[in-house]
């Protein structure tokens, strides 16, 4: 399929590269040289571009924290500009402090032309064990700006603090992307449905990667076990609704059909779309999947284009 839209694709400042390859290293710095030469030979069209995990999120210092991403984004705009035909930014954050995390997002959309947020989950602060969650009260303006500016929050996962969570220990090959990631990210989301952030703010539009970090597969038991025994829970819809009226997934890092159709019969055609999650997974990969992946026509182009359009409104013929 020509024409695809990636919404998980991610690049890198020299201080954020962390442990890799050379090779992985330099195409989290290229942005006009293989990645476009891929994007072309595979059939994207546009990529929306953020920064690596952790990152901001892992920075302790509110100042630091705060420098590291306007300087982030500064550059990403730099990128695009040379060719905004290719390349869209989600905008890095300093989730440290709402007021500026909120500060930076509106300068982002509205100065920068980013087309929303890509946050790393949970951030540390002032002591390197902690994990602040976006659910509690002092988030609650945040999220009002994000819904006020009418831009997409993507919630990218990150490593959980290994030393809090005894039951990675002497298991390293289920930390990060295999397993950790989705371990992290699906009870962040979680957490902000329970927390009755929707109800709060019902406009408001989540994007989940690797097919929704594996909740859609769980929908129903977990939607059932809280209807049995809610425990005052705050939300007042089922985790079904939220996930069907608030949240969108892609396909980033997930190559295979069966996970694939049973998210589009759990959350809808138009709450899914495709991603890559380039450069740490293939774009040849992912792209080939796609393309062969047992979908209709219409199907394809709405997980493929459209969807990405239409949330993110793009401008793109």
């Amino acid at each position: 399929m020509l024409g695809k839209i990636t919404l998980e694709e991610h690049f890198a400042l020299t201080e954020t590269l962390g442990p890799g390859s050379d090779d992985l290293h330099r195409r989290l710095r290229d942005f006009g040289g293989s990645r476009i030469s891929e994007m072309d030979e595979f059939g994207i069209q546009f990529s929306v571009l953020s920064l690596n995990a952790p990152a901001v999120q892992g920075i302790l210092e509110i100042n630091a924290a705060v420098e590291m991403a306007r300087r982030a984004n500064d550059f990403l705009a730099d990128e695009i500009s040379k060719r905004s035909d290719r390349f869209g930014g989600f905008a890095a954050l300093p989730m440290q402090d709402p007021d500026l995390a909120t500060e930076e997002l509106t300068r982002c959309v509205k100065e920068l032309g980013f087309v929303g947020a890509n946050v790393n989950s949970f951030t540390q602060k002032d002591e390197p064990e902690t994990h602040i969650f976006y659910d509690i009260p002092k988030y609650r303006s945040f999220w009002a700006s994000v819904q006020e500016l009418d831009v997409p929050f993507y919630l990218h996962p990150r490593n959980p603090v290994t030393e809090r969570i005894p039951q990675f220990d002497g298991h390293p090959w289920l930390t990060y992307s295999a397993w950790a990631f989705a371990f992290d990210a699906a009870l962040h989301a979680l957490r902000l449905m329970c927390s009755g952030l929707f109800d709060d703010y019902p406009n408001l539009q989540l994007i989940l990667g690797h097919l929704g970090e594996r909740i859609p597969f769980d929908l129903w038991r977990v939607d059932h076990r809280i209807e049995e025994d809610p425990k005052n829970i705050p939300a007042q819809k089922s985790l079904r609704e939220y996930m069907r009226t608030n949240v969108h997934v892609t396909t980033s890092g997930q190559f295979y059909d069966p996970p694939l159709h049973l998210t589009l019969n759990e959350l809808g055609i138009d709450r899914v779309m495709f991603s890559v999650d380039y450069p740490f997974e293939s774009m040849e990969k992912g792209c080939n999947w796609f393309d062969n992946a047992k979908l209709t026509k219409q199907e394809q182009i709405a997980i493929g284009r459209t969807n990405a359009i239409k949330l993110l409104k793009l401008n793109l013929d």
